[in-house]
């Protein structure tokens, strides 16, 4: 049997893994029976690491242990990011040096982006072995199609750290058009736009009888739906601190029970017409804020309004107007705001896609590709995938200006070579900087990389003829050669961007993730069991509450309340088996009550009350919890 590659969409808000299950892409649940995977990441009272739903609840009891949207900090300086961490509760190690990775403060520990990223990985590599009962080492994980070189070699990095070969960096916008195209199939131009919780992408595509062949890219990976939040936070802030005298831009549990009520009311407001803000507070007060539709979509105007300028750069630069455009597809969470959908409508003078799940799309795509790579079904047999890179790939020239030897919107895998010469009489060495962007300057650009050929023979300046070979692969990510054709000397790089780990540093994280496999195992099965017996606990407080609580003998009671007590007791130390024991033997004591607490509920059917407002609880026995759609 072939080995198995899934695909992942390693998201700013929320991440999924997925595979092809025959002609079909499918989403695979984590064990709470939830697709999405909260891409969140803390560090608990021992520190251990947690990840998903179990990590979210730090961020607002312990918020200098938890972090959140990294994915916008991948690959990525301390001065790229200076603006953007003001709006987000981390705390940098103190030591970093300029170029140096980044490195997160969470409690009295420090990761890198790519390590907090190749945790969140890790939990979608188990929830995949769980579910297909075997080892899971391939993936092809998407990207924002705007991610530079840094930011995909960081992805990349991520990916080896958690134990996954990735075969293939796919752009989301791309991703998404596949997982459409396997019901369409036709011949068309599709845009894409995608507005995920961290970044905004629009991608022009051309299909042509399964060959799907991106045409033109641009976007922002600054904007997205983290921004909407910020904006929605800022003005709660300024509103306590005007109403009550209360300053809490520093206090991070506050600013988080507010992060996530803005979340709640963004999410509420594209279904309602208004909904209210409201948050508890420090010394038990309480904010409350009603908001409509129309105010928030005000609020929120600007942020949006950012997209427009990237789609109408995309059309001009793929040669094509809106009534040219075939298709429109949504992807990511934040297009579910009607003003987004709007906005899409008037651009493309069409009603946009959007029969997909946005938040699982790029997943489903991802796991298409993953099948085409891992030897494709009938499917997807006949599919082909043509990407483009989305920035300029030069050298710095004399003067410092930008010599261009890979434009922006070419088809990858590419290659092309320039030839260049010395400026300097007798000169025998020649530093070659490489430079990812559009502006013309190489101080306005990106610098990637810089490295030298050496032992050139003097010659007269102009005599040299040196032919430098850029080679991007599949993945978007760039080699750089350089050949003196007269003498032959010749040097090259694999880019190592700014801001990106050496292999040394990326194989020492791989090494320590295994000295800590077992033990994190270990950790893994007491935080689940943990979060079981929460769980089972707050079923069992609702259960009492419930008239067939009455109905239980003496001796019935007596034996739950010790065995609650138990659990109560050993769910607070390590020992997985003791509490796995303890909830075993209290769901076995609470089968009868479950009986009678479903006899309850259908009889108040039957008395013509609806099976909502009969008081079921959660049922101590089995509890299920519920996933809620989140923006991306």
């Amino acid at each position: 049997m072939a080995e198995r590659v899934v695909g992942i969409d390693l998201g700013t808000t929320n991440s999924l893994v997925a595979y092809m299950d025959g002609n079909h892409p499918v989403i695979i649940p984590g064990e709470d029976g939830v697709n999405l995977v909260p891409s969140v990441v803390a560090l608990d009272a021992n520190g251990q690491v947690i990840v998903g739903n179990s990590a979210r609840k730090f961020l607002i009891e312990t918020a200098d242990r938890a972090v959140y949207s990294v994915k916008r900090l991948m690959g990525r300086g301390k001065e790229d990011v200076r603006d953007e961490l003001k709006l987000f509760p981390f705390r940098l190690a103190e030591d970093l040096a300029d170029g140096e990775v980044l490195r997160i403060k969470l409690a009295d520990k420090s990761y890198t982006p790519p390590e907090i990223s190749a945790y969140v990985l890790r939990q979608l590599k188990h929830n995949a072995e769980r579910f297909f009962g075997s080892p899971v080492k391939q993936a092809v994980v998407t990207v924002p199609a705007y991610f530079n070189d840094a930011q995909r070699q960081a992805t990349k990095d991520a990916g080896r750290i958690a134990g996954l070969d990735v075969l293939r960096l796919v752009n989301e916008p791309t991703a998404a058009s596949l997982a459409y195209g396997l019901d369409k199939r036709k011949n068309g131009t599709i845009a894409v736009y995608d507005l995920g919780g961290g970044t905004f992408d629009i991608s022009i595509l051309k299909l042509n009888d399964g060959i799907f062949e991106v045409i033109a890219t641009n976007g922002d990976t600054h904007l997205g739906g983290d921004d909407i939040d910020n904006l929605l936070i800022a003005i709660a802030l300024d509103d306590i601190q005007g109403d009550m005298g209360l300053d809490l831009r520093r206090n991070g549990e506050a600013v988080q029970r507010i992060r996530k009520a803005v979340i709640d009311a963004k999410i509420a407001l594209s279904s309602s017409e208004k909904t209210v803000i409201a948050v508890e507070l420090p010394g038990g007060k309480l904010y409350q804020r009603e908001i409509t539709r129309e105010a928030f979509e005000g609020i929120v105007r600007p942020v949006v309004d950012r997209t427009v300028e990237p789609c109408r750069q995309a059309m001009k630069d793929a040669g094509l107007t809106p009534d040219q455009i075939d298709e429109a597809v949504l992807v990511g969470g934040s297009t579910r705001i009607p003003l987004v959908r709007q906005l899409v409508r008037d651009l493309f003078q069409r009603e946009p896609h959007c029969e997909l799940n946005s938040d699982e799309v790029v997943a489903l795509g991802a796991a298409v590709q993953a099948n085409i790579l891992g030897g494709g079904s009938q499917a997807t047999q006949d599919m082909l995938l043509l990407d483009v890179t989305p920035l300029s790939l030069g050298i710095e020239a004399l003067g410092g200006v930008v010599a261009k030897i890979i434009h922006r919107n070419s088809t990858i895998p590419a290659s092309a070579t320039e030839h260049f010469t010395t400026g300097v009489e007798g000169q025998t060495n020649v530093a070659i900087h490489v430079l990812q962007g559009e502006r013309e300057l190489a101080k306005d650009c990106r610098s990637l990389a810089r490295f030298d050929l050496k032992g050139i023979p003097p010659m007269p300046a102009g005599l040299p003829r040196i032919e430098v070979k850029f080679l991007i692969d599949a993945n978007g990510i760039l080699q750089v050669s350089a050949r003196e054709q007269r003498s032959g000397k010749q040097a090259e790089i694999q880019v190592q961007p700014s801001y990106g780990l050496t292999d040394e540093q990326v194989e020492n994280m791989i090494l320590e993730s295994f000295d800590y496999a077992e033990q994190d195992l270990a950790q893994r099965q007491v935080i689940e069991a943990r979060n079981e017996a929460e769980t089972i606990l707050t079923a069992l407080e609702k259960g009492r509450s419930n008239q067939a609580w009455q109905h239980l003998t003496d001796d019935e009671r007596k034996i739950i309340e010790i065995l609650e007590a138990e659990v109560r007791e050993v769910k607070e130390g390590q020992d997985f088996q003791a509490i796995r024991g303890a909830i075993d033997a209290l769901n076995q004591a609470t089968m009868r009550l479950a009986e009678l607490m479903m006899d309850s509920a259908v009889s108040s059917a039957l008395k013509g009350k609806t099976m909502e407002s009969a008081d079921m609880g959660e049922g101590p026995v089995a509890p299920h919890p519920i996933g809620k759609a989140e923006f991306k």
